[in-house]
């Protein structure tokens, strides 16, 4: 059941162990990110962290704990006791504490917004389209009554009734990247609890804050002590979610190393996984395509973000004549403002760490070594009053091959390569071959060609005439090949399928009461 004191009553609450929790032990302003277990708000007894940097700065906010193996065991131990009186807590109550957070959600947009800007660097419109995208998760979570319904078919035998339900599995365990520190949250733990799971949540170390916002307005919205729960770490915590007993499912959004590392080890244990990974999406663009629109369209889905989303366009095939284009999209690039994302006029913020900057940077040298011409290089930018901050801005190689690393390697960065093909066929094989399968665009005004690369596509998410198709949650975010592993994708009907499993019940209820005796034959349903 859900806790009897008053909502109010548990935000007063909330709100004193958040501020002591999350505010202690300062030194020059940087503060301590808490653990969140069985409904607390508490300091980790661990003496190793990392530190949360302001990439437009460099400078330490933060330390995020790695959580000691006696503080995840009781995380695990609190989602695990809070279960079964979830679990019967009616769907519809379940639903409205979904109401209540998306409520919260909206009214704080501005304030996770901002730790997100602090801590990983977007301007403040992705920070805030981050929330809301995942906002929308949790939209749809309201309507999980409807979501888990089973099947029923009368009379499949004599007075013989098959029916079924959706039913919880328990703990579950979410692990998310860096790069979208709401959005992805929100894409796990809305959908898990309001199915009737409980919750063991790891954000991501670098950038922790807006998961810790998430799970204060979670409970100031009622969700009861024990259902979602937060620690902290890195290899070592990833390594306890894959082993511990109790938890029936990983969700996970991250590279592909740690990807199959979880789809491997926990799947080694009996658990469900779901692990969104790597990507290399490409745009191909057809000589017929509305050119102002199209590369309009294509600036923003390459650098938008500091190029660091997943469904990024961070590969152009350019069909015929279209490769004269590039030019004019290098002026549009060169034209975007590289500033903090407090900053309103900035168009792209840091890349999150100095460790991301040198990476990306050596990326676009080897293209360069390798024969790509640099049409743009957004390398050794100053920004003036920031100059400790890792900044990169567009970066466009063009005349790259397939065999290049800056083909072959997700960049995840500002940085645009384009590949020259002379058909449709041509663009369709060169991006089939590609072993990523995230997602695609292309771009036409001729509904065949449209119709051709929809079918012949092999990616798990296309836009046409619209650069980064990322479904909304009444669909699901369906990334295929070696952009995903394991058993359903995220979000929607996939992701209500992977936090429950169906139970099936055949039931005889007859009006006489005969006693036939005991039978040994295979029942036959007549």
């Amino acid at each position: 059941m859900l806790a009897s004191f008053s909502r109010s009553a548990a935000r007063a609450s909330t709100a004193r162990v958040f501020s002591r929790s999350f505010h202690a032990s300062q030194s020059a302003n940087v503060r301590n990110v808490p653990l969140f277990i069985n409904g607390e708000f508490r300091e980790s007894k661990s003496t190793s962290h990392t530190e949360v940097v302001n990439p437009a700065t460099n400078e330490v906010v933060a330390l995020t704990p790695n959580s000691t193996p006696a503080e995840m065991q009781e995380a695990v131990d609190a989602a695990a006791a809070a279960f079964p009186a979830w679990r019967n807590t009616p769907v519809s109550t379940r639903a409205r504490v979904m109401f209540r957070l998306q409520a919260l959600i909206e009214k704080h947009t501005g304030e996770i917004a901002s730790a997100i800007t602090e801590e990983l660097g977007k301007i403040e419109a992705d920070a805030r389209g981050d929330v809301f995208r995942g906002y929308e998760v949790v939209e749809h979570a309201c309507g999980m009554g409807t979501h888990i319904m089973g099947e029923t078919v009368e009379n499949v035998g004599s007075n013989v009734d098959t029916y079924s339900y959706r039913q919880p599995l328990g703990v579950t365990a979410g692990i998310t990247p860096f790069n979208f520190p709401a959005m992805i949250p929100l894409w796990m733990f809305p959908v898990a609890i309001t199915a009737g799971n409980t919750m063991v949540m790891k954000p991501s170390e670098v950038d922790p804050t807006a998961s810790t916002i998430i799970a204060r307005l979670a409970k100031e919205a009622g969700v009861p002590d024990g259902v979602l729960n937060i620690i902290h770490g890195t290899h070592d915590a990833v390594n306890f979610i894959c082993d511990d007993k109790d938890i029936r499912a990983v969700s996970f959004v991250g590279s592909n190393q740690a990807g199959m590392h979880i789809f491997n080890r926990a799947g080694a244990t009996g658990k469900r996984v779901q692990s969104n990974m790597a990507a290399k999406n490409h745009c191909t663009i057809l000589p017929d395509a509305n050119k102002e629109h199209c590369l309009n369209a294509l600036t923003g889905a390459a650098f938008g973000a500091a190029g660091q989303r997943c469904m990024a366009l961070s590969t152009c095939i350019f069909v015929g004549d279209t490769k004269k284009w590039i030019p004019e999209l290098a002026e549009r690039a060169r034209k975007l403002v590289v500033r903090p994302g407090t900053d309103p006029k900035s168009d792209i913020g840091p890349v999150v760490s100095a460790k991301s900057l040198k990476r990306i940077e050596s990326l676009v040298q080897s293209g360069v070594d390798q024969g790509a011409e640099l049409v743009l290089d957004g390398r050794g930018i100053k920004v003036d009053g920031y100059e400790s901050g890792n900044w990169i801005g567009p970066t466009i190689l063009s005349g790259v091959s397939t065999d290049m690393d800056c083909y072959k390697e997700e960049i995840f960065g500002p940085v645009l390569v384009c590949l020259e093909a002379d058909t449709l066929e041509e663009a369709i094989q060169i991006t089939n071959a590609n072993p990523y399968g995230n997602g695609c665009a292309v771009f036409t005004r001729s509904g065949a060609a449209a119709r051709k690369f929809e079918h012949e596509i092999d990616c798990g998410q296309v836009g046409i005439n619209l650069p980064i198709p990322v479904p909304l949650p009444f669909f699901s975010f369906t990334g295929s090949r070696g952009s995903f592993a394991g058993s359903t994708n995220f979000y929607g009907k996939d992701g209500v399928r992977f936090f429950t499993q169906t139970k099936t019940i055949t039931s005889m209820w007859r009006e006489e009461d005969i006693n036939e005796g005991v039978a040994t034959a295979m029942p036959l349903l007549k």
